[in-house]
């Protein structure tokens, strides 16, 4: 009876740690997640990533944003923003991927760019054991998917929420704003000046400059090689010229321009915008990345053209 009493026992305890087993799967299985990048990748993990190397000034950027300051264990020679990625590893696509390795991340993100240029080290990074993501969202609404994606990625799910939430709200007060201007200013937004490109509707810099109440005079330009910049020759604009009411540049490492060259641009002289002075550059950073300040981008792309309705005293009831 006694000997019969421990068998059951102990085929209750293997029953119960078999159970048990499947219990511990099943609940690793629920708390995966799947998350799809812009090369196609299915990366699949069941908890947040926490050594993290930013090759792309956005997901810097963006990381910070959700407090993940102490996750990130290097950033992109190029960062500047905010200040304390000063006190970052800085790292390259140039870099030999040994120096990748010596730091140990498990995450790496880059962006398309990097994984057409530099196939052989995202292939050694893989290789190695090293999750690669590559992330860039070409649109407003593809923004606040990668914003998510990033939490996802990170164990920022409610940050990242929350962050949509608050860009969306205050957009949204800018909208009330603006709703009541007649007429509407008509822009043409330089993209890069030297090889006469705007952007395309619907890409980033479009979505601040109609959020600021401006009407895009370039709405026909056609995409290039799958982005949101277009050429739009100098043809096209001298025939939209007298349409013209503001002429907006974005300045930065993509357009290094000043007022100075646009206006003296052979042929420019007959646009309306030009004749009446009215020429502004914005910051590429807070106009064509796909961050929270695109928020200030609008604000600065309104100051410009409804300096009385953007006001310091309109600006202060949104906040």
């Amino acid at each position: 009876m006694f000997k019969q009493s421990r068998c059951i026992i102990r085929r209750f305890k293997t029953i119960t740690g078999i159970l048990l087993f499947i219990v511990l799967v099943l609940s690793a299985q629920v708390r995966a997640v799947t998350l799809t990048d812009k090369k196609g990748r299915r990366i699949v993990f069941s908890s947040p990533f926490t050594r993290i190397v930013s090759l792309y000034g956005a997901h810097t950027e963006n990381l910070y944003h959700l407090n993940l300051e102490n996750q990130i264990v290097g950033v992109c020679i190029n960062d500047t923003f905010p200040p304390q990625v000063d006190k970052k590893i800085k790292f390259s696509y140039h870099d030999d991927p040994e120096k990748f390795l010596a730091y140990m991340p498990d995450l790496v993100l880059i962006r398309p760019m990097i994984d057409n240029g530099y196939p052989k080290l995202i292939r050694r990074l893989e290789k190695s054991g090293i999750t690669v993501v590559s992330l860039q969202p070409s649109g407003i609404k593809e923004m606040y998917d990668y914003w998510l994606a990033l939490g996802l990625l990170t164990g920022r799910k409610l940050q990242a929420e929350q962050m949509v939430q608050k860009f969306k709200e205050k957009t949204a007060y800018i909208q009330t704003l603006t709703q009541g201007i007649h007429p509407r200013k008509r822009v043409y937004f330089q993209a890069i000046h030297t090889r006469m490109k705007t952007f395309t509707q619907g890409a980033m810099p479009i979505f601040a400059l109609e959020t600021a109440g401006g009407i895009n005079v370039a709405s026909d330009a056609k995409a290039s090689r799958n982005t949101n910049i277009a050429v739009y020759g100098k043809e096209q604009i001298l025939a939209k010229g007298s349409q013209i009411d503001v002429f907006l540049a974005q300045k930065g490492v993509m357009n290094a321009v000043n007022i100075e060259q646009i206006k003296k641009e052979p042929g420019f002289n007959i646009i309306k915008a030009i004749k009446n002075n009215q020429i502004f550059l914005i910051d590429e950073n807070i106009v064509s990345r796909p961050v929270p300040r695109l928020y200030n981008g609008i604000i600065e792309i309104g100051k410009c053209l409804y300096p009385n309705i953007f006001t310091q005293e309109k600006l202060k009831e949104e906040q």
